[in-house]
Parts: C-alpha cells; sequence; structure tokens
C-alpha cells in the first residue's frame, strides 16, 4: 500500500509522514531530500545553474540513498548539509529541471517496488504515484509554516528575520505551483488536512485513522 503525502512547504509534510511510517510500520521515502540533494550536489561541483543539461548530468550520475531518517550522495552523510538555506535556495533549479524530474521519479517509484510506503513530496499523488490507495494534502497558513521554517532554522543555529523567510516561501510556492512538470497541486481524490492548530501527534492520528479504514477495506 502507498500513502503520499503532499503540500507546501512548512506543512510539516516531512515529520507527519515519517511519524505515520513508523506507527503503520511502512518504510518512510522523503522525496524532497532527493531533490535536495541533486542541487548540493550541483552546488559542490560548482555547476551554472543556468545550464539545466549539466544540472541533470550530476542527478543522473548520484547515488542517493536513505537509510531510516539519513540522506547519503555516494555514500557521504549530507542529511544537514542539505537542509542549508543557501542549499534551500538552490533546490528549485533541481525541482524545475524536466530530466531530474524525470530521472527522480522513476528512482522513486523503484525505491518504493511493491512495498507498503508513506511518500512525501510536492507530486507524489498526481505523478509519481497516481494509484496510491491513500493521498494527503497537508496545508497550513503561510504564516504558521514562516514560523515553522524560522524555528528550524533557528535550531541550526541561522538566525533570519520572519518577514524575510515568509517572502522566500512565498516565492517557493509560486515557483512550485506554476513549474509545468509535477506542479505543486492536490489530487484530485486527495484528502486535504490542514495543520493550524494542531500538534503533530494530532495530525498523524487523524491520517493513521484514514489509512486504516482504508487498509480494512
Amino acid at each position: 500500500m502507498i500513502v503520499t503525502i503532499d503540500g507546501p512547504a512548512g506543512a510539516g509534510k516531512s515529520t507527519v509522514a515519517r511519524r505515520l511510517a513508523q506507527r503503520l510500520g511502512f518504510r518512510f521515502l522523503d522525496t524532497g531530500a532527493m531533490y535536495r540533494a541533486v542541487a548540493w550536489a550541483a552546488a559542490r561541483d560548482r555547476v551554472d545553474w543556468s545550464d539545466a543539461s549539466a544540472i541533470a548530468q550530476v542527478a543522473q550520475r548520484l547515488r542517493i540513498e536513505l537509510p531510516g531518517s539519513r540522506v547519503l550522495v555516494d555514500g557521504d552523510d549530507v542529511t544537514t548539509a542539505i537542509r542549508a538555506s543557501e542549499i534551500t535556495s538552490v533546490t528549485h533549479y533541481a525541482a524545475d529541471n524536466p530530466q531530474v524530474r524525470e530521472h527522480l521519479v522513476g528512482l522513486q517509484r523503484l525505491a518504493a517496488g511493491n512495498d507498503n510506503v508513506v511518500s512525501e513530496g510536492r507530486d507524489q499523488g498526481t505523478v509519481v504515484f497516481p494509484d496510491a490507495a491513500c493521498k494527503i494534502f497537508l496545508t497550513a497558513s503561510p504564516s504558521e509554516r514562516a514560523r515553522r521554517r524560522l524555528a528550524d532554522l533557528a535550531a541550526r543555529g541561522e538566525s533570519r528575520e520572519l518577514a524575510e523567510v515568509l517572502a522566500e516561501q512565498t516565492l517557493r510556492d509560486e515557483r512550485d505551483s506554476a513549474r509545468e512538470v509535477g506542479p505543486l497541486i492536490p489530487a484530485v481524490d486527495a484528502v486535504h488536512v490542514s495543520t493550524d492548530e494542531l500538534e503533530i501527534d494530532e495530525v498523524v492520528d487523524a491520517i493513521e485513522r484514514l489509512v486504516r479504514s482504508r487498509m480494512d477495506k
């Protein structure tokens, strides 16, 4: 069984998806980390961001592994490095690249195989796993999402202003929604869940009930 959790940055997708997978005994697939890994590698290799072909070549030669909660690129642990602000700001060059998306979508499907998986991202229910048994579109208000991002950055020692984070988030939302391939849009059969004013476990509880009800069928 495949459960997809899509939604904008800061809605809580990764945390919710990881906890849900643990409760269900499913594998967790963090697809956003894969695009970040490509951006990290392209930055490391000093690739020209205007050269879409070069970015695609970087993606195609990487070995990306997601053991547990870690992210490995060619065996190197980049779990923390790919979450840095400088990588967040350039990840769209990988995410907006049709060749990169085609390659990573193939890897995501291969990674899921015939297993029970909770997969989170932007296009999991619409493009990667359109036949998923349960699709969730997770949302939160822009201000709440920006506040969470600010807290995450502070926890990593990065000092930022809320207005700056909110502006970056707005731009990212616009890019994600306008993307020609795999845009951020809810699947027509997705269940919308808002995380505003809810604790993480309350969100996981609600989604777990939905998933288990479909498993029973």
